[in-house]
């Protein structure tokens, strides 16, 4: 694949450098080629390109850490950093009822 990708920056690379060499071109537009023909649309191909392989690490680090985690439940042994295991362990108070709140009012029979 990246073989395609130094090919194609390779003729983008000398049309550049025949857009500022000619008697009409300018370096601006050989600037102006080297990225809109060569840099963009590689780095947009290079990118989807790259998409299943972004995947399988993804997939590939959330075993590898679903694993750890199923080890220390097995051996049950508290993590030592990082995320607890629990949902409820953000070392805020639970929410309860507040005393002393307005009374409902209801209809006198």
């Amino acid at each position: 694949m990246y073989l395609v990708v130094i090919g194609w920056m390779y003729v983008v690379l000398m049309m550049s450098v025949a857009e500022a060499s000619n008697t009409t071109g300018s370096i601006l537009g050989a600037i102006v080629t080297f990225f809109l023909y060569g840099l963009l649309p590689v780095v947009l191909v290079v990118y989807v390109m790259r998409t299943p392989a972004r995947r399988k690490q993804i997939k590939a680090r959330e075993a590898a850490e679903h694993a750890a985690q199923m080890a220390r439940l097995a051996a049950n042994v508290a993590p030592a950093a990082g995320p607890s295991v629990d949902p409820d362990a953000g070392g805020h108070a639970a929410g309860a009822a507040e005393s002393g709140g307005v009374a409902p009012v209801r209809k006198e029979p």
